[in-house]
């Protein structure tokens, strides 16, 4: 029997696409309500057999809200579609992120190996939906609602990548700065450490900090990331001032990711970065 009908829940918080990708949204729900009018089925029946209310189908189909994969899996399903829905799957997934990142998102899912330095922000995929909130809420211009709950939405998703099999290898690099920021407040901040602390645990991932009073730190031309694909070829991403850069010449990538090494040596052990990040959370 079909559970009962609700909202989306936080694994589905409403998304809403970037004008960019808000074309592919609306036409993706055109789509689903010409399906579903042909199968001869009301947003309430739909819904139920999806576990979801008629004002989410609703949403999905008036290009409101990024439906989830499973409801895109499930609708084809429900509809026999015979597949034209999980058509739109992978451009409908690009749409909850902004244009300038989306190549970058494609990466990172088919990444062996990322390895990253930052000096302004905590990694997106090391944020808690507390700091993303906080960080995003900051941005002038001031980012619509919609617009920040599919960028949450987006980075949740990203984080999928620490349970993914075989497990990538994680590298992050950040400034002790970035650690003291209380963006949104000390709690958010507590919640962040303790996230951090929480995920360096794992085997795949390596967290560390360069301290304030290094006297030795390569990493002066500012953050950057260097994602290795499968086939080995590595990428240099850069992204400021919501300009992004992916540099897919493979030398620029290759001297990017040997300046990643030197600030790793240089920059304090896994160990003892963790140990510096309890001592802060401490001083809270």
């Amino acid at each position: 029997m079909a559970s009962e009908p609700r909202e989306l829940d936080a694994e589905d918080v409403p998304r809403a696409a970037d004008k960019a990708g808000q074309n592919v949204v609306t036409a993706f729900g055109r789509s689903l309500k010409t399906l579903r009018l042909r199968a001869g089925m009301d947003r309430e029946e739909l819904g139920r057999r999806l576990g979801y209310s008629a004002s989410t189908i609703a949403s999905f189909e008036q290009g409101r809200r990024i439906p989830p994969p499973r409801a895109i899996d499930g609708s084809d399903h429900e509809l026999n579609a015979d597949g034209l829905l999980i058509e739109w799957k992978d451009l409908v997934e690009q749409a909850q992120y902004p244009p300038f990142f989306q190549g970058m998102a494609q990466l990172e899912k088919r990444a062996i190996e990322l390895v990253s330095y930052d000096t302004l922000l905590v990694k997106g995929l090391l944020q808690t939906e507390e700091y993303m909130r906080a960080v995003l809420d900051l941005r002038r211009p001031v980012l619509d609602t919609e617009v920040i709950e599919q960028r949450v939405v987006g980075r949740l998703a990203r984080q999928a990548i620490f349970d993914r099999r075989p497990a990538p290898l994680l590298s992050f690099v950040m400034c002790e700065s970035v650690l003291r920021r209380r963006f949104g407040g000390t709690q958010v901040l507590r919640g962040q450490l303790e996230h951090l602390l929480l995920v360096g645990q794992r085997r795949n991932v390596e967290i560390q900090v360069m301290p304030l009073d290094s006297e030795e730190n390569s990493g002066v031309d500012g953050p950057f990331t260097v994602v290795t694909r499968e086939d080995g070829r590595k990428f240099l991403y850069v992204e400021a001032q919501g300009v992004s850069s992916l540099e897919t010449d493979p030398k620029q990538a290759a001297i990017a990711a040997a300046r990643s090494g030197i600030i790793r040596s240089q920059a304090l052990t896994p160990r003892e970065s963790l140990a510096f990040i309890e001592k802060l959370l401490g001083e809270l």
